[in-house]
């Protein structure tokens, strides 16, 4: 079994009914850990459904398969659901490439460091209230003309 290991603790906030979290994921998160590792988190959402904002603190995370990735999916759903919100900090390269590809970094805002972060989550507005800021797509390409092809003869109906 590959190791993994998840740490979650509180960070004070002033906000009335806001329980935040700090939490820290170290190791990889496979097949072989990953479904395990995952109820450490449900077990979060179950005694806080409401008003949840969760810190995850990717910086010692050197792996996560496409399960966990599922998971995270999973977790910002039913997080915003109950009016909470996340945050993802400290993020090696490899894992954000991959957040990226998959399109998690338009729902959950990555940060450099775990300040900027905290100041991020607890100064904009629940998720619920505004939707995240989609980039504004790329200019599309003119179409290719395709040269005119002489028009069939109609056909006579019958």
């Amino acid at each position: 079994m590959t190791q993994a290991n998840i740490t979650i603790e509180d960070i004070p906030v002033s906000a009335p009914g806001i329980v935040a979290k700090l939490v820290k994921f170290q190791g990889q998160l496979d097949e072989s850990n990953v479904d395990e590792k995952a109820k450490i988190i449900y077990d979060l959402l179950e005694q806080v459904p409401q008003n949840l904002y969760l810190l995850f603190d990717f910086e010692e995370l050197e792996y996560m398969n496409s399960k966990s990735i599922g998971y995270l999916t999973d977790w910002y759903g039913k997080v915003t659901e109950g009016n909470g919100k996340i945050a993802i900090a400290k993020t090696r390269s490899n894992i954000l490439d991959i957040l990226q590809v998959v399109g998690l970094t338009q729902l959950i805002n990555c940060y450099a460091t775990l300040d900027e972060a905290k100041l991020a989550l607890f100064q904009q507005p629940a998720v619920e209230a505004e939707a995240p800021t989609q980039p504004a797509p790329a200019p599309e390409a003119p179409a290719q003309q395709t040269p005119p092809t002489e028009a069939e003869p109609e056909q006579p109906s019958s």
